[in-house]
């Protein structure tokens, strides 16, 4: 697979490679932030989220604990009533932080959990115990699903697994075996999905609405437009080229190299991101948008503030402006809202002044009776203002005279 730092950056897809920056950091500090990909099939969506794999940085877990439990916050069932002293004694080691997929052919005990058939089998020690699925086994990470869609229309019941996941921050998760008692845990995990919503069954939003609403945010994935961008698409995946890099020693340790520092700007992301927060005027911003336009969904104004905070972040900056704000409107809102009120909001915001903005809030409670501009201005006139020429056209007012 072609290196992350090697991938092509161009207009179309520079706003998913944001949005996968964006999660790690946040789901670096146990903030789960969930992202969708949509475009045309072969435009890469996929790849970049895979190829994420390579930069994630490492986390610490509880030795040999397959839910990776943090050790200063210990949730699952063997560790989370543990004292301190008993964890040291265990250990702690350091491990990639998860990156795991679900696949169209997974079962719900393969997602959630079921059976260990191993210890169940055991000739010397037989004993039934849970084995946990993918998402337990992500805590701390993140999961990828493609073709999100086609999931969401053929497997209900997974689905239903990721709406609890999903649904809040971290999420829940609860796996249930015939003879074996309910386990309930709590989840922290990031889930990135790609999906083509030319194709059938059709976009997310219109299959199931909840599954597309836990998303926090969506991009939409534009083609190339490059002569040169695409030209080294092709020499990056021409099979000379593939052959020549991984003859090449030096390759690999630029490589590894490259993605180290991808890992270091991730930890000084995180580190900025916990000590930076939306500032009161931005955070009024935000409600009122919500407001003047009739936003269903919360976690659209939740998604909204912690993606500018982040977005700022991955700028260096320390203070959130108003144009990380802007920035995050059609990602937050581009699946929750028609686009004719999407435009309408990024109308509102681009082009209104100072003076009559949504951010001037000078005087807003004593003028009661102000009402906004509307944006079809009514410039109707009565019929009875009007004269006989104007209403009814006869057939020498709509011929020419030269005629």
């Amino acid at each position: 697979m072609i290196p992350f730092y090697k991938l092509e950056r161009y207009e179309g897809n520079e706003a998913l490679f944001e949005l996968v920056m964006m999660s790690i950091v946040s789901s670096y500090v146990g903030e789960p932030l969930h992202v969708h990909a949509e475009g045309l099939r072969g435009t890469g969506k996929t790849t970049i989220m895979r190829a994420a794999r390579d930069i994630l940085p490492t986390i610490e877990r509880i030795k040999g604990c397959i839910y990776n439990c943090d050790p200063a916050a210990p949730h699952c069932p063997h560790h989370k009533n543990l004292s301190a002293e008993e964890i040291k004694a265990i250990g702690v080691e350091v491990i990639p932080m998860p990156f795991l997929e679900i696949s169209h052919s997974a079962k719900v005990g393969t997602v959630a959990g079921s059976i260990d058939l191993a210890r169940l089998t055991d000739p010397a020690h037989p004993e039934a115990q849970l084995l946990p699925g993918i998402i337990p086994q992500a805590h701390r990470g993140i999961i990828f699903i493609d073709e999100i869609n086609r999931l969401a229309d053929t497997s209900p019941e997974i689905t239903d697994i990721l709406l609890d996941v999903m649904g809040n921050k971290p999420g829940h998760l609860q796996i249930e075996e015939a003879g074996l008692p309910v386990v309930e845990i709590p989840v922290s995990v990031s889930v990135w999905a790609a999906s083509n919503p030319d194709e059938e069954p059709g976009p997310l939003e219109e299959i199931r609405r909840q599954l597309s609403d836990r998303f926090d945010m969506v991009c939409y994935m534009g083609r190339p437009d490059s002569l040169d961008i695409l030209a080294n698409m092709l020499e990056e995946n021409s099979h000379f080229h593939k052959a020549k890099q991984a003859n090449e020693a030096e390759t690999a340790a630029a490589d590894e190299s490259k993605n180290e520092q991808y890992r270091n700007d991730i930890i000084k992301w995180a580190a900025m991101y916990e000590k930076t927060d939306l500032p009161d005027f931005l955070r009024n911003f935000i409600a009122r948008l919500y407001i003047k336009h009739n936003l269903e969904s919360i976690r659209a104004i939740q998604a909204m503030q912690q993606g500018a905070v982040l977005h700022s972040v991955l700028k260096n900056r320390d203070k959130v402006m108003i144009t990380d704000v802007t920035y995050m409107i059609p990602l937050v809102l581009k699946h929750r809202v028609d686009g004719d009120t999407l435009v309408r909001m990024i109308n509102d915001v681009d082009s209104r002044g100072s003076k009559d903005g949504i951010l001037n809030f000078k005087g807003r409670k004593n003028k009661k009776d102000e009402s906004d501009p509307e944006y079809f201005q009514q410039v109707a006139r009565p019929l009875k203002d009007m004269h006989r020429g104007e209403l009814v056209h006869t057939e020498k007012t709509l011929t020419p005279s030269d005629f």
